[in-house]
């Protein structure tokens, strides 16, 4: 579905990613690992045409680096950062409703199945944004944009700074999501949800991928966790 091959990002003179190649598969959960500062958000940037990029980026074999991001988004790739980035003076349902695309993937969302999952964002429906909290803010960013039926779902450390009940209310909604045909490719710095939720890892290192494997195989291999992931 997603195929990127010989990616190099800059911002400025800096050369952050120096040639990446990863793929992701159809309904697939792929994480991104790897310390902080490695470029794994600057690889999701570069993907959705925010960052000076060379190289190809492949969706269903159509090349889309080098095209707006409304355009690469109305393609359906879902973008959620690391600052849930949602509208702090508009209601729960305000902001859900501005998520809504034209459904192109035959993969539909509704309010009511996203609010099923999320309890209290429908007790919440009438409330700003803005007074949610850090973790409602980031069930709220998830859904809407899942509310524009992407394909695939690009998601920068969803569970930082959650509690450990809204962290597992995050692996059941990926786990949905993934089950939906909805392809995701995950930047996540807690290993053991990585573990859990993908089905294959890329482990990042001064702007190179350094290993891929399954998530048994990253496990496994303790010289990769000592080298490139454990934080000293």
């Amino acid at each position: 579905m997603l195929k990127v091959k010989n990616l190099h990002s800059y911002y400025g003179k800096s050369h952050i990613l120096q040639g990446i190649d990863l793929s992701i598969n159809e309904g697939e959960i792929v994480s991104l690992l790897g310390r902080n500062g490695v470029g794994r958000s600057t690889f999701i940037k570069s993907i959705m045409g925010m960052v000076k990029s060379e190289g190809s980026v492949l969706l269903n074999n159509k090349e889309i680096l080098g095209r707006p991001i409304h355009e690469i988004a109305n393609l359906g790739i879902a973008y959620v950062s690391e600052n849930r980035d949602i509208f702090p003076d508009l209601t729960v349902k305000e902001n859900l409703e501005l998520g809504k695309k034209e459904n192109k993937y035959g993969i539909k969302w509704n309010l009511e199945e996203l609010f099923d999952l999320f309890p209290n964002l429908k007790k919440r429906i009438d409330v700003p944004g803005g007074v949610l909290s850090g973790g409602e803010q980031q069930m709220l960013t998830i859904c809407r944009s899942l509310m524009g039926c992407p394909k695939l779902i690009m998601i920068d450390e969803p569970t930082e700074g959650l509690s450990p009940q809204m962290v597992n209310n995050v692996e059941m909604l990926l786990k949905k999501i993934s089950s939906k045909g909805v392809s995701i490719l995950l930047v996540e710095q807690k290993l053991t949800i990585a573990f859990n939720l993908s089905n294959r890892l890329y482990v990042m290192g001064h702007g190179k991928v350094v290993y891929e494997g399954l998530p048994k195989q990253v496990k496994e291999n303790k010289e990769i966790i000592k080298e490139w992931l454990e934080v000293s």
